[in-house]
């Protein structure tokens, strides 16, 4: 059987899925209607292919039929080729074969950005830093970089070798590498912020985060804390029992976590806790942002109904959807939105509109209108229809055009690595600080590199300049647009300066991962995070705690 065969016939699966969906008359009516449909999109692919005046790719043009057709339902109602599986089931289980290197391509070229603790690329030498030119002697600098990853991964207990170039080395070195099974941790950080304040971050829910976020509590109280900190912002979620096993942790057994509830109302189910709690009463906070969707919502929302924990962060995603995946022939899968989730006082919070957002993703302000009210235990009012409301909002101030620039042409990056091979040797990741001599020499050697950036002032600015010219009023602002134009040149070159803390807080945390890899990222930031400073504020005054969670 060809691959336009297997491509119609998946598309044609996909297509019966959804169109079993519409509320026709009768049974009779449905099954017309879908092969009514079948019969027309086979008879107009074979006109197509026989009569469009280029070749047509069978693979390229069913695709982004099924595609099309999915993306008009919801974002996360996908067709999965063959091809895409491994990396759907990485997803899914936080596990892979390969040496625990992750890459990304920066400046056009692929580099080493985090090193997996434990794995073979940390005990045969590879580097934060390195730039990958070839595996297993292939040339991989015309790749994409998922094309490089793809040659990385492979089975467990196999060769594989990389050639790389290394600051301070003339010639490329090549490391031999076995393969592992290689788990991703859920719980990426833990340790204390203050004497008494444990954190945790969160950074998925694939297999085994409940348990990991039990055991962490569990380490985190025998080093003297009695107060925690769950950092679920920038989750996208995961596993849906695992939100249940890590709301276990905090609330007693038998309390309902979600519930969902879809078309097929026997497929419709109450997930309740099942286990022994690690401690119900330690006084908790749960961060999130624009980025915790899905089970780290059902976390925080859940904490938030039983009045269990004080949320803190901002407005999260707004993803209530459930997801399952379906299996189709020749190794496919369709992953599928069945069913909304709802807290225990009743809310769903996806989004009510599916499609449009902010540029970061969030949800944005939900008109008052279009929520509805719900009640904690304690009597709060929370609300459904676009994501959790936190307990106490912390404004977030946007990366300046300048960090963002830097940041993203890899002058952070690079940097950090010729840091690193500068000097041996820094303070813990919690201490460690660039000096104002270290931030000047940055400063000099961002000289000659380009790091261009336009700034919204400077769009606006255009416009105006548009505008002006094609009503004709521009020879009446003629000079004080040159005047502003100026003005704006002027500013920008103090930029360096003006967000010398934010630049700096980049760097840091970037400088620290090249000696204590992601745990050391994460640590840096402690001092200069809002959220946390706040969390810990809450959790220092008692009777603030109390009276946000406090029956009304």
């Amino acid at each position: 059987m060809n691959k336009l065969t297997i491509k119609i016939k998946a598309l044609i699966a996909a297509i019966v899925l959804i169109i079993t969906a519409f509320a026709f008359t009768s049974p009779g009516e449905r099954y017309f209607e879908i092969a009514k449909n079948l019969d027309i999109f086979a008879t107009l692919f074979k006109e197509v292919n026989a009569l469009y005046v280029d070749e047509v790719n069978p693979n390229k043009v069913i695709r982004t039929g099924i595609d099309a057709m999915l993306s008009s339902l919801d974002p996360y109602t996908n067709y999965i080729p063959e091809d895409d599986i491994e990396d759907f089931r990485t997803q899914s289980t936080g596990q892979y074969g390969g040496i625990g290197a992750l890459t990304s391509k920066i400046d056009g070229k692929i580099k080493v950005t985090m090193i997996v603790e434990g794995y073979s690329a940390q005990k045969n030498g590879l580097k934060i830093g390195d730039e990958v030119i070839k595996i297993d002697n292939i040339d991989i600098t015309k790749l994409e970089r998922e094309e490089a990853a793809d040659l990385m991964k492979g089975q467990a207990n196999t060769p594989v070798s990389l050639t790389v170039k290394r600051y301070g080395k003339t010639e490329p070195i090549t490391l031999n590498f076995t393969r592992e099974k290689v788990k991703i941790n859920n719980v990426p950080f833990m340790g204390m912020v203050s004497d008494n304040i444990g954190y945790i971050k969160l950074s998925d829910f694939t297999l085994d985060a409940g348990k990991e976020v039990k055991e962490a509590v569990i380490k985190l109280k025998s080093q003297g804390a009695n107060k925690i900190i769950l950092d679920v912002r920038g989750n996208p979620g995961g596993l849906l029992m695992e939100a249940v096993n890590i709301t276990n942790v905090f609330i007693p057994k038998g309390k309902e976590v979600v519930s969902t509830k879809g078309k097929i109302e026997d497929h419709n189910q109450d997930y309740k806790t099942l286990n022994q709690p690690v401690d119900t009463e330690i006084p908790l906070v749960v961060l999130i942002n624009s980025g915790s969707a899905s089970a780290s919502e059902i976390v925080a929302g859940t904490l938030q109904d039983y009045d269990r924990a004080v949320i803190i962060g901002q407005k999260s995603f707004g993803k209530g959807l459930v997801q399952i995946t379906r299996p189709l022939t020749y190794n496919a899968q369709l992953k599928v939105t069945t069913a909304k989730y709802y807290t225990p006082s009743g809310r769903c919070i996806q989004a009510l509109d599916y499609s449009h957002r902010n540029e970061d993703g969030s949800v944005g302000k939900v008109p008052d209108s279009l929520k509805s009210e719900f009640r904690t235990i304690n009597n709060r009012s929370v609300y459904d229809g676009g994501g959790i409301d936190p307990d106490i909002v912390v404004e977030k101030s946007p990366m300046s055009p300048v960090a963002y620039a830097l940041y993203t042409k890899g002058h952070i990056f690079d940097y950090a690595t010729e840091f690193y091979y500068s000097n041996p040797n820094i303070a813990s990741a919690k201490e460690f600080s660039l000096t104002d001599a270290q931030y000047e020499d940055y400063k000099k050697w961002l000289n000659g590199k380009d790091y261009s950036y336009t700034t919204q002032v400077e769009k606006n600015l255009k416009k105006l300049k548009e505008y002006a010219l094609e009503e004709k009023y521009y020879q009446d602002i003629e000079h004080t647009i040159q005047n502003l134009e100026k003005t704006l040149e002027e500013s920008k070159a103090n930029d360096l300066n003006d967000f010398k803390s934010q630049i700096k807080t980049l760097l840091e945390e970037e400088i620290t991962s090249r000696y204590y890899l992601e745990r050391g990222s994460i640590e840096s930031s402690f001092d200069v995070d809002q959220d946390i400073s706040k969390a810990i504020e809450v959790l220092n005054e008692r009777s603030k705690y109390d009276s946000i969670l406090a029956k009304k």
